[in-house]
């Protein structure tokens, strides 16, 4: 059985930093990508980044390229985004995604966790 558990979430100022966490379990980790969304009140849900757990390969949204990092914790199947430098505009609820690389569509999700951002 997948489960996907997120944490890390919170209030921060902006242009503060905050680190979210993902842990993974039930997955075939050799052939998975995991990504970020988040959905902010009102609006759609919208890609953030994705990390390949073979090889490491990541991809970010403009709007948090060099801002947002992704990595992946292998000895605790845990995949982190670090948020630096954020913005009122990085409110949302972050949710953590997963699929085979093959796939076109995310499969996995997890619950959420919000972030809120004051200015």
């Amino acid at each position: 059985q997948v489960q996907l558990v997120e944490s890390g979430g919170g209030l921060v100022q902006a242009g503060g930093s905050l680190r979210l966490s993902c842990a993974a379990s039930g997955l075939a980790f050799s052939t998975t990508t995991v990504g970020w969304f988040r959905q902010a009140p009102g609006k759609e849900r919208e890609f953030v980044a994705h990390i390949t757990w073979s090889g490491g390969s990541t991809y970010y949204a403009d709007s948090v390229k060099g801002r947002f990092a992704i990595s992946i914790n292998n000895a605790k199947h845990t995949v982190v985004l670090q948020m630096n430098s954020v913005k009122p505009e990085d409110t949302a609820v972050y949710y953590c995604a997963a699929k085979q690389r093959d796939r076109p569509e995310y499969n996995y999700w997890g619950q959420g966790t919000r972030v809120t951002v004051s200015s």
